[in-house]
């Protein structure tokens, strides 16, 4: 029988021994063998070592009939952080497969912020019935939450946290962490709040732990607290974090008073989310679909693809308006998609580039964009200067005519140049109007140069080769 747990494989040339964590393929391999044979006691020895992310990766390797055979096996012991670890795509289907009323206990379970994480990607139905399965008190905190904007602050935090006045002593608080049984699994920070519960400063607990008892909490106060707005998108929740080096951060309403609290956990899966889709949308596909069904794949790609669709029949109508041209001079049918080429992927580059300089706001309007946009242009000067050498002299002795080989270097630097102003300026504008340049700076990109591109190629064959 296969290790369901770490396993041990040589390393590099020195060969010590590196732990890799982990779903090792034969515990794979033996967990579909194990319940293709229906021997549930293999399958449970097998799944019972596994972290719950583990068994989250396990879930969605399987494919409909297998995983519905394991929920079955394990469903018993089943652990509710496991659904937090799911794709959404295969977790809409495991909790089709548990029903409302394990879902529902399996969120009282949780940790507020995971319990809001896997309500809200939920269909109002499917919520719905989840929430009215769960214990009045609970449902209010959690209905309380999912009313503030989605990526906000408030659907972020933890209501579970440590809030303690500042009178208090070391040796009170201590006794008082004791005591509760309420307490989250885990925190970072002693919260000193006001009467009114308004957070005025706070106590690393590591800092607790070393004073003594008779201490005033007060004394320990860290003297600068930064508090976030409820309200705030998570992005700039995840820039504060990195910018300051946060652990974790009270979340207040608008009154200022303690709702809850920003972990850094949360904000690794901010900053892995916000760059995986920064990622997808650069390539027109917007969100990850690696496990959804292909109906559900091909009408989330067909809308980029139809833009697509669009920018090329743009680019046809200023291709035939030169028709004549290109039927004197075959020569330019055969280079002219060259410098489209090479426009679009220089002004991809700097798109890229501009687009996670805005995310860390490296970039902004009014402080470093003259300079950005300066360097961006020499960039493009170097590199159009370059390669329209490079293909214009290829073009010259490919069909032997001098001519034809400046025209297409001239029209390879004056795109590769507009692609180097336009990557740095479409995300920009795009940001100021409240649209999400990595969606929507890349087909903009694309149509201009590809427009320009032929245009400019084309234009100078008919006022010079002519």
């Amino acid at each position: 029988m296969a290790d369901a747990g770490p396993r041990r494989e040589r390393g590099g040339g020195d060969g010590d021994a590196e732990l890799l964590y982990g779903v090792p393929p034969e515990t794979i391999r033996a967990v579909r063998d194990a319940l293709e044979a229906e021997d549930a006691a293999a399958v449970e020895a097998l799944v019972a070592p596994l972290h719950p992310a583990d068994v989250a990766y396990l879930l969605e390797q399987l494919n409909g009939e297998e995983r519905q055979r394991l929920i079955a096996v394990i469903r018993p012991e089943f652990d509710p952080e496991t659904l937090s670890h799911l794709d959404e795509t295969v977790r809409e289907e495991v909790i089709e497969l548990l029903g409302p009323g394990e879902v529902a206990a399996a969120v009282s379970e949780l940790d507020s912020d995971d319990a809001l994480d896997l309500l809200e990607d939920l269909d109002e139905g499917e919520k719905r019935r989840i929430l009215d399965a769960i214990p009045a008190e609970e449902r209010a905190l959690l209905e309380q939450g999912l009313a503030f904007p989605e990526e906000s602050a408030g659907r972020l935090m933890q209501r579970e946290l440590v809030a303690v006045p500042a009178h208090w002593t070391v040796g009170e608080t201590i006794d008082f962490l004791r005591a509760r049984d309420d307490l989250p699994d885990d925190f970072y920070d002693l919260f000193v709040v006001d009467p009114a519960h308004r957070p005025v400063g706070a106590v690393p607990l590591s800092r607790a732990i070393r004073a003594r008892r008779a201490v005033h909490l007060a004394d320990l106060m860290s003297g600068e607290l930064r508090t976030i707005p409820a309200t705030m998108d998570q992005e700039q929740v995840a820039y504060l974090f990195r910018q300051y080096g946060l652990v974790s951060a009270p979340v207040v309403d608008a009154g200022g008073r303690l709702l809850g609290v920003v972990t850094v956990d949360d904000i690794v899966n901010v900053i892995d989310e916000e760059a995986e889709e920064d990622l997808l949308g650069l390539a027109g596909v917007g969100e990850t679909d690696f496990h959804a069904p292909p109906v559900a794949t091909a009408f989330r790609r067909v809308r980029w693809l139809l833009v697509t669709l669009v920018n090329t029949i743009i680019a046809s109508t200023v291709i035939s308006r030169f028709d004549a041209t290109i039927q004197q001079m075959v020569a330019l049918a055969i280079l002219m998609p060259i410098v489209a080429a090479m426009g679009g992927n220089a002004g991809m580059q700097v798109v890229t580039v501009t687009v996670r300089a805005i995310a860390t706001r490296d970039l902004a309007p009014g402080s470093n964009l003259v300079r950005t946009i300066a360097k961006e242009l020499m960039v493009a000067a170097m590199n159009a200067s370059l390669f329209a050498l490079i293909m214009g002299g290829i073009a010259a002795l490919w069909f032997h005519d001098l001519p034809l080989g400046l025209l297409l270097g001239a029209a390879m630097i004056f795109n590769m140049m507009w692609a180097g102003l336009a990557g740095t300026l479409i995300p920009l504008t795009l940001a100021r109007l409240g649209m999400d340049p990595a969606i929507s700076a890349g087909p903009f990109l694309t149509t201009t140069t590809d427009v320009l591109g032929f245009f400019s190629f084309l234009g100078l064959a008919t006022l010079f080769l002519m």
